[in-house]
C-alpha cells in the first residue's frame, strides 16, 4: 500500500518534495499544507522549472490549509510521514504542536529546516516516534504563487534522531526518495552534516541580511571584511568542536570561505537576507541563537556571534516579529 504523506510548510523547499515524491505515490495520498499560495495551488497545483528534471513539471497533490483539515479527509487512514518544511520559527502554538493530530504511532516525522538543534521539541512531544533531522542542499525559490525556480543541485543528508547505528527508518525514507529521483545520504549521526551547513547559514546569513549586502559585497566592502566573516567561522567552528564534531575545522573554514571568494559580484542572496529586505520574520533562534545556547552550554566564548545575535534580534523586532 502506498504511504500517506503529509507535507508541513510548501514553499519552494515542500514544493520540491512533493514533486518526487509524486513519481512514486500516488498524488492524492499528498497532502500539502498552504498559507499564501493556497488558491492558486488548490487550482492549478504546482509548477516546477529545474534545470535538472525539466520545465512546467506539475504536481497536483491534495492542498489544504491546515492539519486538522488533512486529518478530517480520511479520520481512519493515519499519515505514514509527516514532512516538517516551513521555517524554523520559535511559534505558539509550536510547529510540533501544529502536527501533532495528524502524528499516530506508526507515523515518521522527517524534519527539512535549517538551523540546528531544533529537533528537541518533536523529540519530547513524540518520543515513540520515529524522527529523523536532514540537510538540505536545494537552490530553490517560489518565484510566485505555487511557482518554484529549482537549479541544478538536490541532495538530503538525513539520519535518526538522536544520533543512531539503527538506520532503518532513514534508510526506508530514503529509499522512497531515492525511487522519485531524489539524491539521498544517510547517516548514523547527521549532526555533523548540520554543523557544516550551519558554519555558512550561521555567519553569512546574519552579515549578508544585517549588512543588506551579498556574500561577496561583504567581501569586497573593505579590508578587514575577510578576517571578520571568518573569526565568526571559528566561533562556530569551536562550538561544533566542543560538541564533538572536530572535523569542523580550520580547514573547513577557509574552504567555505574561498568558496565565496571566489564568486563574482554580486554573489549570493542567503534567505535570511531575502527574508529581511522583504521584511520576514528571519530564523534568527534555529540559526544563531541556540549556537550561542550550545556554547554557554559547553563554556565557549563567542562575542561576535553574540553581537550578531543581538543585532538581528532586534532587527526581526524591527518587523514585528519578537523571540517568543
Amino acid at each position: 500500500m502506498a504511504p500517506r504523506i503529509l507535507i508541513f510548510g510548501t514553499g519552494s523547499i515542500g514544493t520540491v518534495y512533493a514533486y518526487i515524491l509524486s513519481r512514486v505515490v500516488p498524488a492524492s495520498n499528498i497532502f500539502t499544507v498552504c498559507r499564501s499560495n493556497f488558491e492558486v495551488a488548490s487550482k492549478d497545483g504546482f509548477t516546477i522549472h529545474s534545470s535538472l528534471w525539466g520545465e512546467n513539471l506539475n504536481v497536483r497533490p491534495v492542498v489544504i490549509r491546515s492539519v486538522d483539515e488533512a486529518v478530517a479527509s480520511d479520520a481512519s487512514s493515519p499519515f505514514d510521514y509527516v514532512l516538517v518544511c516551513s521555517k524554523s520559527l520559535p511559534t505558539i502554538p509550536s510547529t510540533a504542536d501544529l502536527i501533532k493530530p495528524a502524528v499516530s504511532s506508526n507515523t515518521t516525522i522527517v524534519l527539512i529546516q535549517n538551523g540546528i538543534a531544533t529537533e528537541e521539541p518533536y523529540s519530547k512531544l513524540f518520543p515513540d516516534n520515529p524522527l529523523l533531522s536532514t540537510v538540505v542542499y536545494l537552490p530553490a525559490t517560489q518565484i510566485g504563487p505555487g511557482i518554484v525556480q529549482h537549479k541544478e543541485v538536490e541532495l538530503l543528508h538525513m539520519g535518526s534522531y538522536p544520533a543512531s547505528s539503527n538506520t532503518e527508518s532513514a534508510s526506508r525514507f530514503a529509499s522512497l526518495l531515492n525511487a522519485g529521483g531524489a539524491t539521498t545520504k544517510v547517516h548514523e549521526d547527521v549532526q555533523f552534516e548540520r554543523w557544516s551547513k550551519l558554519l555558512v547559514n550561521a555567519s553569512w546569513n546574519p552579515i549578508c541580511a544585517l549588512s543588506r549586502s551579498r556574500d561577496v559585497q561583504v567581501l569586497k566592502s573593505g579590508p578587514d571584511a575577510k578576517d571578520f566573516v571568518r573569526d565568526v567561522m571559528l566561533e562556530i567552528s569551536a562550538v561544533a568542536n566542543a560538541c564533538g564534531y572536530l572535523g569542523i575545522d580550520t580547514a573547513l573554514v577557509d574552504y567555505q570561505l574561498g568558496r565565496a571568494a571566489v564568486r563574482e559580484l554580486p554573489g549570493v542572496e542567503p534567505s535570511m537576507m531575502a527574508d529581511s529586505l522583504a521584511g520576514r520574520n528571519m530564523e534568527v533562534e534555529a540559526i544563531v541563537g541556540n549556537v550561542i545556547k550550545i556554547a554557554r552550554a559547553h563554556d565557549v566564548k563567542t562575542p561576535m556571534l553574540r553581537t550578531i545575535h543581538v543585532l538581528a534580534t532586534a532587527l526581526n523586532c524591527s518587523f514585528g516579529y519578537g523571540t517568543s
